[in-house]
């Protein structure tokens, strides 16, 4: 979709994630979750500990690194006009940088959109089958994710700030379209 977008608008994209692409640049002392994170084996990340506590400690929601992210942008030109993407995004740290509500937009997926997502790509087993319980690992990081989704609901909602709930119900360019209609684009 974002790629669509880019296309069709004449945008530079930004890929927020991989995140890992940050743990060079990041202190420790300013990043000690993200830091913890990269120090874990695949059981301790995703097996040994509830999704709970799995979101608690997961340094992108917690806005670990997000200066990087802020560098980043703008360390890029001012033209082409920046379309910035990923789960780092987080709607508490990027109202205050905007200067209304139609720059930005988070998409919702539903836990079936996300599973048939990973599904789709064929990354639902990559990292669950890193770990010594697959189901488990796979059961944990849905739920983690299912958790993320409703805390970035409820952060865009005090905002004030536009989300879109996606389901897999549209085609595309449906989605596109709807993304467009929220951006003013």
């Amino acid at each position: 979709m974002s790629r669509q977008l880019t296309a069709d608008h004449g945008l530079r994209l930004y890929h927020a994630e991989p995140f890992s692409k940050y743990v060079g640049r990041a202190d420790p002392g300013a990043a000690p979750l993200l830091h913890g994170f990269m120090a874990m084996d695949m059981d301790e990340r995703w097996v040994n500990r509830s999704p709970e506590v799995m979101l608690e400690t997961f340094h992108a929601v917690q806005g670990e690194g997000f200066d990087l992210v802020l560098d980043d942008l703008l360390a890029l030109p001012p033209d082409p006009p920046i379309l910035a993407e990923g789960f780092s995004l987080l709607p508490w740290l990027v109202a205050p940088l905007l200067s209304g509500p139609r720059q930005a937009v988070w998409l919702l997926p539903t836990q079936e959109f996300r599973r048939a997502a990973f599904e789709s790509r064929g990354s639902t087993w990559t990292i669950p089958n890193r770990t010594s319980d697959p189901q488990r690992a796979l059961a944990n990081l849905l739920a983690r994710d299912q958790l993320f989704t409703e805390q970035l609901r409820a952060q865009a909602r005090a905002a004030g700030l536009q989300t879109i709930d996606v389901d897999g119900s549209e085609r595309v360019a449906e989605s596109v379209a709807r993304v467009r209609e929220a951006l003013g684009l």
